[in-house]
């Protein structure tokens, strides 16, 4: 079963252009995420797929695994889509062009999720500590079922706890240890069959109003595994993640 990485690298992200291409301790975010993602032992490749000649010529520094695609995807998942169309391989990890601290572990964890050819999706979560985090509409909640499924994903809090909301919400900083809410992370991992029709599958509602690309999964019908993890994504959507990358590097 061959497992590849795939990592998408948009140029002209909307809250922080050109974040891929940053300065973060003498290396381009992008360039760190590719690094990161090679140290995983489960994996037999890794590529760039980006819709901008500069990112390539800059990532052409560092690999020759760059893949130039359409500039109209939707989501970064249609460009992964595109990407792998000629790649031979089974498994198609995306891990997000703005995750340089990603942990290689937690790569061949999602890769991993695969092994016994029962999921056709995974992805990956971590438990809430900080009513702040909760209330900040950037951090994707995500609840599941009893065999870890997701239900649903939100920038909303979910799940709604009716009896102490007004409490949880005013009266506290961090969340009281017998309450369980999830923060998703962008990684996810695909057979490739099922990524290719899921990037075939029509924008729907409820990923159109949340902005979450995922939901398109969840409304057609289908299961995503959701794996938990330890791991505090920094990820760098906004100047001040830039900030604090730059500080934790």
């Amino acid at each position: 079963m061959k497992k590849i990485v795939v990592i998408p690298a948009r140029l002209n992200s909307t809250r922080l252009p050109n974040k891929v291409l940053l300065d973060l301790g003498g290396k381009s975010v992008v360039q760190r995420v590719y690094e990161q993602c090679l140290k995983a032992k489960n994996i037999d490749e890794v590529y760039i797929a980006t819709d901008s000649i500069k990112v390539k010529k800059s990532c052409l520094n560092f690999s020759n695994n760059i893949i130039l695609t359409d500039k109209n995807h939707q989501s970064g998942t249609d460009r992964i889509a595109e990407a792998i169309s000629d790649i031979e391989s089974d498994i198609i990890i995306n891990v997000q062009g703005d995750e340089p601290f990603i942990q290689p572990s937690l790569i061949d964890k999602l890769a991993n999720s695969f092994d016994d050819n029962s999921n056709l999706m995974s992805s990956v979560m971590h438990k809430i500590s900080k009513v702040a985090d909760l209330k900040n509409p950037n951090v994707v909640k995500v609840t599941v079922d009893s065999s870890s499924n997701a239900i649903y994903f939100s920038r909303s809090i979910i799940p709604h706890h009716r009896d102490e909301w007004e409490s949880l919400l005013n009266h506290h900083i961090d969340i009281p240890s017998p309450l369980r809410f999830y923060r998703h992370l962008g990684i996810y991992g695909y057979t490739k069959e099922f990524l290719i029709e899921y990037s075939q599958m029509p924008q729907s509602y409820l990923e159109r109003i949340e902005k979450l690309e995922q939901l398109r999964v969840i409304e057609n019908g289908y299961k995503i595994k959701m794996i938990e993890t330890d791991y505090n994504s920094i990820g760098i959507d906004t100047q001040e993640d830039y900030i604090k990358a730059l500080e934790f590097i």
